[in-house]
């Protein structure tokens, strides 16, 4: 994947610096090329053509760093907020409609380079996958709890229920199936048929395990 397909945090803030700008996009092409744990902060200022000086002006850490390239791709953003209606008139199509955002995201090229980076090195770099849980997954999971936790209080889900759990099952249905085949790149890339079925199973069964 080119690394040019990655937005920025950089590119969506109109007051962000143009030095910014510059650490973000040479830190995202030197990660998806090379990984976290090869790249170090020499590299990316020398990449952006700024001074240390400035790097750590900007970014106090390496983790720092790639926690602001995670916002420019970061699912909580994705997902509008119209779809947590307090009052759905339809709470199936609702899940959905969350499902198949969520799940169109997680198979973008971008958020795939992303998501193997932080499997790959979060191990030896724990530090990574701090930045990337907390930017990524545990955004968009806190707003999903706390949806689901005000229609537990509308009646709409089970009341002995935990919001959490339920939203963190809810993800991994939809993770199921054709996203861990796109993690590996194994073939055939995954069809509109297969994303719609695999969103209307995750939400028929998350559905049997929490509708009140």
């Amino acid at each position: 994947m080119s690394a040019q397909a990655l937005p920025t945090a950089a590119a969506s803030r109109p007051d962000a610096s143009p030095k910014r700008q510059l650490v973000l996009e040479a830190a995202r092409a030197l990660f998806l090329a090379h990984g976290y744990g090869a790249v170090s902060m020499d590299a990316v200022a020398h990449r952006a053509g700024v001074s240390k000086a400035t790097l750590y002006a900007h970014f106090q850490s390496k983790d720092a760093l790639f926690a602001t390239m995670m916002d420019g791709c970061s699912l909580s953003d994705m997902v509008e907020e119209r779809l947590f209606t307090l009052t759905p008139a339809d709470l199936p199509a609702s899940l959905g409609a969350i499902g198949q955002t969520v799940l169109r995201f997680m198979l973008r090229p971008e958020t795939l380079a992303v998501y193997r980076i932080a499997v790959a090195e979060s191990g030896r770099f724990p530090e990574l996958g701090r930045a990337f849980f907390t930017s990524g997954p545990q955004r968009f999971l806190d707003r999903l709890s706390a949806w689901l936790e005000q229609q537990q209080q509308a009646g709409r889900v089970r009341r002995t229920a935990d919001p959490r759990v339920a939203a963190q099952q809810f993800a991994a249905l939809l993770r199921s199936g054709i996203f861990l085949r796109t993690t590996l790149a194994l073939p055939p890339p995954p069809t509109a048929a297969e994303i719609d079925a695999t969103v209307a199973a995750a939400v028929e069964t998350w559905l049997r395990a929490y509708a009140a």
